[in-house]
């Protein structure tokens, strides 16, 4: 097999995994009503089937994108599908409300460490230019994808074979990728680093899981109990102490999860903030969108899903083309146009919403412009964020820009959703907390755009040249 065919069969595998993770977020969550109904699960427990994937997703992506560093990106890659493919199986057998959630939590957990080494193995295979900025606009695509056909299929898979059926998707495909995966997949990506005197640093991995854990916790609880209420505060701040001590013990460990060196790097701090507010607006834009064309326009599950199919049209469009762009034009101009886009097409949704429109009227033409803000942001603030990531960083840049993008995800969701609900005093007044929340998010988008423009990678060292590889003292 040539080079160029091995890394085509890699890229869509490795795409295929992102659609999967994508995927099986939306798809359980159009399934949650009927999941209600057969298990006897009130609203609070409906949420936490939900939320369960989301902790553990948020929690585990460092300490995954460190463990791919040093147990080989394949061999974990495999490992976080098979755990993924147990946990789907155990979800889809559940009994009670309670073993559905466990088998949420596990199911984030795999999901943490598929993500993180799929990622990486993204920036092994494809070095920093054109190929990797092809690749990334894959990745942007099956996200994009991902999201509408898991919205699509939760209907139409609940609707005829039950909510189970949605488990045992998860666990067919992830099974299908696991096979593949060894046969697709390079073999120096199995090959683990080498670790440095010291071994692992197990103290600081178990502080940074159990605080973002934490974090994640109480944001995305804060929704039904409150900002300011006591589990809120106890266990964001029991979060944010964790991360403390994770910091003491980075500076002064032998072999830190994180090396300093990479957090002093100023683009990638950027990146990363960057990375977490484009999510802060666009993940709630879905589901808001969604809960609009439901509960105000009266589409059923599945219309609501279409509704956003023509967004998601343009994103696979435009996803492959965004490297092109970047060679045009530059990173830090096309990243500040991607938030430009998402700043307008947010803003132009919440002033369209109408409690008396179509969804003609009212979500079809900003959703198009937010098609193709969407891969511009996602690609330019990923290649950011890990275009100065060595062969032995990789997996801890995955890991820092996926726990990025995943905090601000549920951070949005949770300030917007408040926000909204807000501004909602009954369900025939749902428009006005709409408006209000996507309001915000374009708020997001505005101070990405000012903040990407100062946005500046440092110029690639130049090779030596002949004479001095003379003197080379090698």
């Amino acid at each position: 097999m040539s080079g160029g065919r091995s890394s085509r069969g890699a890229l869509v595998l490795l795409a295929a995994t992102q659609l999967l993770l994508i995927l099986d977020t939306a798809i359980v969550n159009v399934a949650l009503p009927s999941v209600g109904d057969d298990l006897g699960a009130g609203s609070a427990g409906l949420s936490w089937v939900a939320n369960a994937y989301l902790i553990t997703f948020g929690g585990l992506l460092l300490l995954g994108g460190r463990a791919a560093d040093l147990l080989g990106h394949r061999t974990l890659h495999l490992a976080g599908l098979g755990l993924l493919a147990a946990a789907s199986a155990a979800g889809a057998l559940a009994p009670h409300p309670d073993v559905l959630v466990a088998a949420r939590a596990v199911q984030g957990a795999g999901a943490a460490l598929a993500a993180s080494a799929a990622f990486a193995l993204l920036l092994v295979l494809f070095p920093d230019g054109p190929a990797r900025h092809r690749a990334l606009g894959a990745f942007a695509a099956m996200g994009g994808l991902g999201g509408v056909l898991g919205t699509v299929l939760g209907g139409v898979l609940t609707d005829l074979l039950g909510w189970r059926s949605t488990f045992w998707l998860n666990v067919g495909v992830a099974v299908l990728l696991g096979v593949l995966a060894p046969r697709v997949l390079p073999p120096a990506a199995a090959r683990p680093r080498v670790p440095a005197p010291g071994g692992f640093d197990l103290a600081g991995a178990l502080t940074a899981t159990a605080g973002l854990g934490f974090v994640a916790y109480a944001l995305v609880g804060a929704g039904d109990s409150g900002w300011l209420s006591g589990r809120t505060l106890g266990t964001g701040g029991a979060g944010l102490a964790l991360l403390a001590a994770f910091a003491v013990i980075e500076a002064r460990t032998a072999v830190p999860l994180v090396p300093p060196a990479v957090l002093t790097r100023p683009a990638l701090r950027l990146a990363n903030t960057l990375g977490a507010l484009g999510q802060m607006a666009m993940f709630p834009m879905f589901f808001l969108v969604s809960l609009y064309l439901q509960s105000v326009l009266g589409y059923g599950p599945l219309g609501g899903g279409l509704g956003l199919l023509p967004l998601s049209v343009v994103v696979v469009a435009v996803a492959p083309q965004t490297g092109r762009l970047i060679f045009r034009i530059g990173l830090t101009r096309t990243m500040v146009l991607g938030f430009v886009l998402l700043c307008a097409g947010t803003l132009w949704l919440a002033l369209a919403l109408d409690p008396d429109g179509t969804f003609a009227t009212t979500v079809l033409a900003p959703s198009l412009l937010l098609g193709v803000a969407l891969p511009l942001v996602m690609v330019t603030t990923n290649v950011a964020a890990t275009a100065e990531a060595g062969p032995e960083e990789t997996g801890i840049a995955s890991g820092l820009v996926n726990t990025s993008q995943q905090f601000g995800a549920v951070l949005g969701l949770a300030v917007l959703v408040a926000i909204a609900a807000g501004r909602t005093e009954a369900a025939a007044a749902q428009t006005p907390g709409f408006r209000a929340a996507l309001l915000v998010g374009a708020a997001f988008a505005a101070s990405a755009a000012l903040l990407a423009a100062r946005l500046r990678l440092p110029a690639p060292a130049p090779a030596p040249r002949p004479r001095d590889r003379v003197s080379d003292p090698r």
